[in-house]
């Protein structure tokens, strides 16, 4: 009832060989063939997406790279191995055991998120900043605990949440669409069928569940190591002359087209935490949003782009957006309208748009701006 991969049964059956030349060699058994390297034990049966990338997170740690993988639910096997993921019952990081299935269990990555941790999100939480160390051959504390948090919101919770039955929002709705090509549900998909004949090996299916989870997981850390993170600096500089356009410090200009939202949100966020030490979040979201930078200009193939800044990073919502009279409007009759030279267009949800110049954008969002605010007033 479990399995051990060809590489270590190799090793064994050497070692048998090995061991029978000598009268004082120990016999051979399991826990000989566990003590030559360090053997993870999950559990067997149909495998799901979190236990496949705590493992693939597991083998990206100096203790236990290469170490073996054992899929099995008896007890005696599981307490022979080094560390056990998702089976077990037991969640003691001192004894190396990190199963959430048990009754009590309520662990989260720490006080800002809600999500109950999977066995991905445990090994993420104790592991991670020496896997993203070791991923990325850096000892940067400030690079690792940015990229740590970041890994954890974008990467690990939703698989957290997806194996702990938590819906994305509250809703007794019927979705208008289902979502079937996440992670966790391709994993789930490498799963043997019903009807599959034995030539389908499940533990090799187990195994492409971990490379699959460990090819996302390394996608996702070098998009925002390398693309990312970059941009951080170069959106504090942004923050810093916020009041170069408009003494409200509400319009930015952009001069290198990066990732900004996530990162603007998270400068503000601080700086008003700083401003406002002794508010509630709510209250301090709301300042944010009132007082907070409402448009971001930037270059973008020889015209100029300009976009709102949403409430939240991931958010369709934006603080402002444009006037409802100009929404979907283009070209000559959006200028005629907004009696602005060179408009291109305004999209018809009021979150972005485009001049043909610089000056051209920059009046666009103060006009929108001042119409906004005198809506506002009356």
């Amino acid at each position: 009832n479990y399995y051990i991969t060809r590489s270590t049964l190799l090793r064994k059956f050497r070692l048998n060989n090995l061991f029978s030349s000598s009268s004082t060699s120990p016999k051979f058994n399991i826990s000989n063939l566990f003590n030559m390297s360090k053997v993870i034990a999950t559990h067997s049966g149909t495998f799901h997406c979190d236990e496949c990338l705590a493992c693939y997170l597991l083998h990206q740690t100096t203790e236990y790279e290469g170490a073996e993988i054992v899929r099995t639910r008896d007890p005696e096997v599981i307490k022979n191995c080094d560390i056990v993921v998702d089976v077990g019952g037991v969640y003691d990081p001192s004894k190396n055991l990190f199963d959430h299935h048990q009754r009590g269990f309520f662990e989260t990555f720490n006080d800002e998120f809600l999500t109950k941790l999977s066995s991905a999100g445990l090994v993420y939480k104790h592991f991670g900043k020496e896997i993203i160390g070791n991923l990325l051959n850096t000892q940067e504390e400030e690079t690792i605990n940015l990229l740590y948090r970041k890994m954890y919101k974008k990467c690990i919770e939703s698989i957290d949440a997806i194996d702990n039955g938590i819906d994305q929002y509250d809703t007794d709705q019927i979705p208008k669409y289902s979502i079937t090509s996440n992670l966790s549900s391709r994993v789930g998909r490498l799963n043997k069928n019903w009807n599959d004949d034995d030539s389908v090996d499940q533990y090799q299916q187990f195994l492409k569940g971990v490379e699959i989870t460990g090819i996302e997981f390394k996608e996702v850390l070098d998009t925002f190591a390398n693309s990312w993170l970059p941009a951080r600096q170069i959106c504090k500089d942004l923050f810093a002359k916020r009041f170069d356009v408009i003494e409200t410090g509400e319009i930015v200009i952009l001069d290198t087209g990066c990732p900004w939202k996530g990162h603007l949100h998270d400068i503000e966020e601080k700086h008003y935490k700083e401003k406002y030490p002794d508010i509630s979040d709510e209250e301090r979201k709301h300042i944010m949003n009132e007082e907070g930078i409402k448009y971001c200009i930037f270059e973008s193939n020889g015209d100029w782009r300009i976009t709102t800044v949403p409430v939240a990073p991931s958010s369709f919502t934006s603080r402002l957006p444009f006037p409802e009279a100009w929404r979907g409007i283009r070209d000559e009759e959006l200028s005629k309208l907004t009696n602005i030279e060179g408009c291109i267009f305004i999209h018809a949800a009021g979150f972005t748009g485009g001049n043909k110049t610089k000056d051209g954008v920059i009046q666009m969002a103060l006009k929108s701006l001042e119409i906004n605010k005198n809506n506002n007033n009356n």
